[in-house]
């Protein structure tokens, strides 16, 4: 379960870029989240609970946001008009709208394995990886996550929580993280890896 309690982040030193970027995250804000049927949305002064088809999932709102329900829809509201108030607008109506999507849709990231004899295996909670070391690596699949393996060199990731999603997929292209000359190793489906020349490519050094 997400339980992470929101920090208000340190204001920066004003400049246009900022401004430009806390009034976009105050639109995002003030967006009301429509609630699918089938997921409940309980409020508990600063913590939400989310459940849903895909499990469920709770956060800490920054007290400087107050949040309502009413109508189907979860509402955002920043308690002041400082900076930091309008920045933690838009993050926290962001947070609780990916676990609104999560515990309906669910989220799910593709990647791929590149080089001769690499593959990938699945076994009850455990993911076995053979990217080229002497021994396979062994990773335990996070609680809430489901890792499936298609044509034994592409991983499919998918859970509720967007952010435990992103951190596994992180943590398995760090087993091996793609080389800088034939781009060998674990990307994530669609990445570009810039590739370096070979040493003897330009030819000798005079």
């Amino acid at each position: 379960m997400l339980a992470n309690r929101v920090q208000p982040f340190r204001a920066a030193p004003a400049s246009r870029r900022a401004l430009t970027i806390v009034c976009k995250d105050s639109r995002i804000g003030r967006a009301p989240i429509v609630v699918p049927k089938g997921v409940t949305v309980t409020l508990e002064g600063s913590l939400v609970r989310v459940k849903g088809p895909n499990g469920s999932l709770e956060q800490a709102i920054s007290p400087l946001i107050k949040i309502e329900q009413a109508d189907g829809k979860v509402k955002l509201s920043k308690l002041a008009e400082d900076r930091v108030s309008m920045s933690q607008h838009g993050l926290n109506r962001t947070l609780v709208n990916n676990m609104v999507v999560g515990v309906s849709t669910g989220f799910e990231k593709r990647m791929e394995m590149v080089g001769t004899g690499y593959r990938a295996a699945v076994a009850g909670k455990e993911l076995t990886l053979n990217v080229g070391y002497s021994n396979p690596r062994k990773l335990v699949i996070p609680e809430g996550l489901k890792v499936t393996v298609e044509k034994n060199t592409t991983l499919v990731i998918s859970g509720a929580n967007k952010v435990a999603v992103g951190d596994f997929c992180a943590t398995i292209r760090r087993q091996r993280a793609p080389e800088p000359y034939k781009g060998k190793g674990i990307r994530y489906a669609g990445e570009v890896i810039k590739l370096k020349e070979g040493k003897g490519a330009g030819g000798k050094k005079k």
